[in-house]
């Protein structure tokens, strides 16, 4: 439980733009501005995925997981599934 209330801010953000995603997505037109946020929100979710998974990783081994970084889109928009 304390590992998730460590985390909880990174959650947190992620279900902001989560819902964020949500509302773009259910607008009938995607004006080009809406087009734009809902690429940039991709890309962010992206990016705290991969700090939530840094943070766990490097809790696992021992090492304290505030040494995570958030990588750049250039970084975790080219990973291999």
């Amino acid at each position: 439980m304390e590992n998730q209330v460590e985390d909880q801010p990174v959650l947190n953000h992620i279900q902001r733009l989560v819902a964020e995603e949500h509302r773009l997505h259910e607008k009938k037109a995607h004006p080009k501005a809406d087009r734009k946020r809902l690429l940039q929100v991709q890309i962010e979710l992206d990016q705290c995925w991969d700090l939530l998974r840094q943070r766990r990783a490097l809790r696992e081994v021992g090492l304290n997981p505030d040494d995570a970084e958030v990588r750049p889109p250039e970084i975790v928009e080219n990973y291999e599934e």
